[in-house]
């Protein structure tokens, strides 16, 4: 019995529990396990499958059938990753009071419905709620000050933008107050592969923010998710960071903060593409990079890759060490590969100075 069928007693607010997902048979029974834990227990729980090729349908059915609370959705057909988290946000029902998503191959503490709930309903204008967060081996989202449960929107924005913590983490990450969920439609930005960060500024833009000092929520690390298979190839942080600061530091910084801001993501960008450079990674990063960087109005400069490349070779030089040492390896153990890469170093160093200064010459008057 939940707390809506008890006689007499205030009505919990029903959560609705969103998972898109997309071959995810490997995490799929936990994660569901782990929402069926929670001790609050008015909740309906909507499964998207985006046209899975391997035993998620069957996995969510069987759950589906055990539990009403639990439906299944399927694809006809197989959907971009920001549409299925659209179609899912769709399913939000219109007496739902908060709406929280869990991926599938990540997995919610038994307290994480009810303590977020707890503290959104202590303070109306909360719109969106986080926690620390397990992290593969590793606990995050902290930096915020305890016990500061209840922050202004625009302040943890600010803090975010200018550098400071970073609280939003995944979509396995937060809950949302499901009237702001239900308010936008599309509630993910189809264009932005970092789509849930963008509507946590959104949403923070007219509430405030909430986090409980507790961990939560967990996010597995794995070679199989989006952000391993897309994000990490294509390194797609780099421009993301970027035009989150032009689409919210107008919104949240003043113009000389956001102009300073600005300068250091794009170092920061440049340290990021020098790392690639050095990697050697393939054609398709730098195409992609391209556009990027042309998009923001900063088109890809030799010049400043260059200096960065001989930044990075200047400090391996100070430190060879995390370079030319395998992780875990013993003292004085040279790894064969990070060797070559440490050679590479030198040579990109080398060749992009060469056309830096070329470049800096053609631009003098009376160049040819």
């Amino acid at each position: 019995m939940t707390a809506r069928d008890t006689a007499g007693a205030t009505p919990s607010p029903l959560v609705a529990v969103l998972t898109p997902v997309c071959n995810g048979e490997r995490y799929l029974a936990a994660c569901i396990e782990s929402v069926l834990a929670q001790t609050h227990a008015d909740w309906r729980y909507v499964i998207v499958d985006n046209a899975s090729t391997d035993a998620t349908p069957e996995v969510a059915r069987r759950y589906a059938e055990r539990d009403g609370r639990i439906r299944v959705v399927r694809n006809p057909a197989r959907v971009g990753v920001i549409e299925n988290h659209n179609l899912a946000f769709a399913t939000v029902p219109a007496d739902a009071g908060y709406c929280k998503v869990v991926h599938a191959d990540d997995w919610l503490f038994p307290e994480c419905l009810a303590r977020m709930v707890a503290l959104a309903r202590g303070h109306p204008t909360i719109g969106v709620v986080s926690a620390y967060r397990l992290k593969g081996d590793w606990v995050d989202l902290d930096g915020l000050p305890y016990p500061s449960t209840l922050v202004p929107g625009r302040q943890v924005c600010r803090q975010s933008l200018l550098g400071g913590p970073y609280v939003f983490g995944s979509p396995t990450s937060v809950l949302f107050r499901a009237d702001l969920v239900r308010r936008r439609q599309p509630f993910y930005d189809p264009a932005s592969l970092h789509a849930d960060e963008a509507a946590c500024y959104d949403v923070l833009a007219e509430s405030d923010f909430g986090f409980v000092h507790q961990v939560l929520t967990c996010t597995r690390t794995h070679e199989a998710t989006v952000t391993s298979s897309v994000a990490r190839r294509l390194d797609t942080r780099l421009p993301a960071n970027l035009a989150i600061l032009d689409r919210y530091g107008p919104v949240f910084l003043t113009p000389a903060e956001h102009a300073r801001r600005r300068a250091e993501r794009l170092q920061e960008y440049y340290r990021g593409l020098a790392r690639g450079l050095l990697r050697r990674r393939e054609p398709e990063f730098w195409a992609y990079h391209r556009r990027a960087l042309a998009a923001a109005g900063a088109p890809l400069s030799r010049w400043r890759l260059a200096r960065a490349v001989a930044a990075q070779a200047a400090a391996a030089v100070v430190q060879p060490g995390p370079l030319l040492r395998r992780p875990g390896a013993g003292a004085g153990r040279l790894d064969p590969a990070a060797t070559t890469r440490a050679h590479a170093v030198d040579e990109a160093a080398r060749r992009l100075a060469v056309a830096g200064a070329t470049a800096r010459a053609r631009q003098r008057p009376g160049s040819p």
